[in-house]
């Protein structure tokens, strides 16, 4: 369990980062004063949960997913808060980036000091 929880708490990030980009839509530029205070607070508690992930995951694949995710969970949020419907190329854009998620988390472990020695050529 303890192995899955900075994937939980990386979960957690992505809906306060979603949560944050939905408050700023409504915000208005920020002329409105809750959706403003709610924007930042929860772009506040996101950067808090990102920091608790950093500890134990790599930060490029922290980030690489947290923003992955964020955008396909704010296009999702547009669609059907704000009827905002992506076109093809939107689709395949989201499409590209749910794989690169994927492909980062699944193969893109970053190399230990002994596979960097060996694929550099290193000695």
């Amino acid at each position: 369990m303890k192995i899955l929880m900075p994937y939980f708490i990386l979960i957690l990030a992505v809906g306060l980062g979603i949560a944050s980009n939905a408050f700023a839509n409504n915000a208005n530029g920020f002329t409105k004063p809750l959706p403003s205070i709610l924007s930042a607070a929860t772009v506040v508690l996101c950067m808090g949960c990102l920091s608790q992930v950093m500890k134990t995951l790599p930060v490029g694949i922290t980030y690489a997913s947290f923003a992955g995710l964020c955008i396909v969970g704010t296009s999702i949020v547009g669609i059907f808060k704000f009827n905002q419907i992506p076109n093809m190329a939107g689709n395949v854009g989201l499409l590209l980036i749910v794989s690169g998620v994927l492909t980062a988390n699944l193969w893109g472990a970053p190399l230990s000091s002994v596979e960097k020695t060996v694929h550099l050529g290193q000695k």
